[in-house]
């Protein structure tokens, strides 16, 4: 399938395994995105998104996101839309 590159990672939080997008294209959840970094390679759905501590149905360029992630990931991995 393919990918569009929509952001980069700028943070991670360990304690809750979330990480925060930085989006150049909209995102919404059910969509399934590919995260990839010098460490990092997986594909997962987005269960939820937040936006300034709020949870949205979907975010905007422009928008720095909250996601839930599968795997840890690191500042200036790439996120793709997956289809």
């Amino acid at each position: 399938m393919p990918e569009k590159e929509i952001g980069k990672i700028t943070h991670y939080f360990a304690h809750v395994s979330a990480g925060v997008i930085a989006l150049a294209d909209g995102l919404k959840v059910g969509d399934t995105i590919h995260i990839k970094g010098a460490h990092d390679d997986f594909t997962q759905k987005v269960e939820s998104l937040e936006v300034d501590h709020k949870s949205v149905p979907e975010a905007k360029p422009g928008d720095q996101v909250g996601i839930k992630v599968a795997a840890k990931v690191h500042p200036h991995d790439r996120v793709f839309k997956v289809g």
